[in-house]
């Protein structure tokens, strides 16, 4: 009995430390790509003089990108079983464990990824500095490795079904990339 209470016990302490660290996994993630790049965008952009217009279409793609970035998250959570957050090969998160074809992952194979260019081109928009392109365009870069890495573990996890996904679905822009 005191066995069985003691790995219940266990388990449970356990259980709150994934969570804990998911937790800590999307706010790294809220911080990251929603807040940080964005300032990034911002301070390297010098004087900017923005308009309604502008704000307006940052509005629309923020919420368009935003909503995406957020349904591939919930959706990789209750169908994939996992988390986002693998960065360069150091797992924040649990991975997932089924691999996701439909839902936004029907779209393209990175979805979350994505709907976060989606809000940066807002930013862009905005802010109207080739400075803020810049800064994307370096972050675009170090993404690609990543995703690059990420579809290799992908290959490795899920073999043939993850290879004949990789045919059927482009890789960030649907249609086309």
């Amino acid at each position: 009995m005191r066995r069985c209470i003691r790995n219940f016990l266990l388990q449970r302490k356990r259980s709150e430390r994934m969570k804990a660290r998911e937790l800590i996994g999307y706010l790294m993630g809220l911080i990251l790509f929603v807040i940080l790049i964005p300032l990034i965008m911002w301070k390297f952009s010098g004087e900017v003089h923005p308009n309604a217009a502008r704000l307006i279409c940052l509005g629309v793609m923020a919420a368009i990108g935003m909503g995406l970035s957020i349904w591939s998250i919930i959706y990789m959570k209750n169908v994939g079983e996992g988390n986002p957050m693998d960065a360069f090969n150091h797992e924040v998160a649990p991975r997932t464990v089924n691999l996701m074809t439909d839902g936004p992952y029907r779209i393209c194979r990175n979805p979350m990824l994505l709907g976060v260019f989606i809000y940066y081109a807002g930013v862009i928009i905005f802010l109207g500095t080739w400075q803020s392109a810049a800064v994307f365009a370096a972050y675009f870069a170090i993404m690609m490795i990543q995703v690059k890495r990420e579809e290799e573990r992908l290959k490795q996890d899920f073999g043939e079904a993850y290879e004949e996904y990789c045919r059927k679905t482009s890789k960030l822009i649907p249609h086309i990339w």
